[in-house]
């Protein structure tokens, strides 16, 4: 599997800086003349100042250089009028109105007494442009406002998705390094279980398949008792130094049968050299081993984990037992195969001790479906690790398929694929090709009443 490399973190912020180009073109306006004028500034007192500024500012001119006539009323263009023009295209129509005004004030202190010479015309049209000017303006400022606004947002939601690309980058990439380190399924570790026996050897083969499917690093596996761990270990992996026997996570995990792991020394202000402690128990409940596990990667510890150390760890202990955790359902059923009797012992503590179940789907076969062979066909589509308990009786045959760590939509699943497939056989399902399902959950606290109720449909020795 090929992996993507991550994205640095100096990407996200090029591609943010490169999606907002305007920032840095208006830093750059007010170097201009025109940027300059374009300038705004909102404040109340700075726009009254302007107001009055800039005509005064165009009547001293007028002053200085037409002293007969300082606002250009008889001349070929109104000069002064530029003043409330820029005014209004500024800010809008009433600050160029204001400067209109300003106009009018200083041409009637200019010509006091002289009312009958008032330049109606002059004034009037002026005020006209102003207004058209003002009113242009306001639309405009009113477009780019708008602008600016769906641009600040889309700015933002710009900003939000590379950010969250980001983040996805990051987490396929460790979920790509987590398959890659992880290559095997739950199944398969089961599996691998299966075959695993006691002593040496089988404890570095719990170590090697906890090390692969839970990423510890470096971790140790003792034999305990109830009174204390010895300090030599059956198995090891990675650099594990010598056992601290009275660490107090180790201790709690002997005085509580569970396990435990530094968040719970953390919340009761203990100090522990160790990440998680977890009991190996035998069926009485009593400790005969301690898993040690002194580094993990950090997203590794995590509930998902200790839960899959919980059911690796109760898996292998109740394989060491196998006749003696079989022996009820013998005594009981004494012809069901022992690894069925087993299977289903052990899943029942393992569900017991870690609130994952296990489903039993039994296939009733009436005489027609007997006649043309279909529980020894469905028989060699058993999957690896499914155990199957072929009961026969006087007038139909019952298949029991235990599929560990399922669940009613596994059982559904497999189920449909039987139909599917005997619908490619004959053309029909499986209720007219004499099949009949019946799904059990199987009980962790009472797997044997499960295995009675089978017993029943098939009325094999009954």
């Amino acid at each position: 599997m090929s992996s993507v490399p991550p994205q640095t973190p100096a990407g996200p912020r090029r591609a943010v800086a490169t999606a907002q180009p305007t920032a840095p073109a208006r830093a750059h306006l007010p170097a201009t003349l025109l940027g300059k004028l374009a300038a705004t500034d909102t404040r109340p007192g700075v726009m009254l100042g302007e107001t009055l500024v800039l005509p005064l500012f165009a009547i001293g001119l007028g002053l200085l250089a037409n002293p007969d006539d300082p606002l250009w009323a008889d001349a070929s263009f109104p000069w002064a009028w530029l003043a409330p023009v820029v005014l209004a295209l500024r800010y809008g129509p009433l600050t160029g109105l204001g400067g209109a005004f300003v106009l009018l004030a200083g041409w009637l202190v200019l010509n006091l007494g002289q009312l009958h010479q008032f330049p109606q015309v002059y004034f009037l049209g002026g005020l006209i442009l102003v207004m058209l000017v003002g009113e242009f303006s306001s639309v405009w400022r009113a477009r780019t406002r708008r602008a600016e606004i769906s641009q600040a947002y889309l700015d933002q939601r710009l900003e939000h998705l590379v950010r969250q690309y980001y983040l996805l980058r990051l987490s396929h990439d460790r979920l790509e390094q987590e398959l890659i380190g992880r290559p095997m399924s739950m199944r398969d570790a089961l599996a691998a279980l299966q075959k695993t026996q006691g002593g040496e050897q089988g404890a570095a083969t719990l170590l090697r398949l906890l090390a692969q499917y839970c990423q510890i690093e470096s971790a140790s596996l003792h034999a305990a008792t109830d009174d204390g761990v010895t300090t030599e270990p059956l198995a090891q992996i990675g650099q594990m130094p010598a056992l601290r026997q009275h660490d107090p996570l180790l201790t709690q995990a002997l005085e509580t049968h569970k396990l435990c792991h530094i968040s719970q020394a953390v919340a009761n202000q203990q100090h522990s050299q160790y990440l998680v402690a977890a009991p190996l128990l035998d069926l009485g409940g009593a400790i005969y081993g301690m898993l040690v596990v002194d580094e993990m990667p950090f997203f590794s510890l995590q509930d998902e984990n200790l839960q899959t150390i919980n059911l690796l760890l109760g898996y292998y202990t109740d394989g060491l037992a196998t006749h003696a955790l079989a022996a009820p359902i013998l005594d009981a059923i004494p012809y069901c195969p022992a690894d069925f009797a087993f299977e289903v012992q052990r899943l029942a503590h393992v569900s017991q001790a870690t609130q994952v179940g296990s489903m039993v789907v039994a296939l009733e076969f009436s005489i027609r479906a007997i006649e043309r062979g279909l529980p020894e066909q469905i028989l060699r589509m058993k999957r690896e690790l499914d155990e199957v308990w072929h009961l026969s009786g006087p007038d139909r045959q019952v298949l029991a398929v235990l599929m560990p760590l399922g669940s009613h939509a596994t059982a559904e699943g497999y189920i449909a694929r039987l139909e599917q497939w005997c619908e490619r056989l004959d053309g029909q399902p499986l209720a007219d090709a004499g099949v009949f399902p019946h799904v059990f959950a199987l009980d962790a606290r009472a797997p044997l009443e499960t295995l009675q109720r089978i017993v029943r449909i098939s009325d094999a020795h009954g």
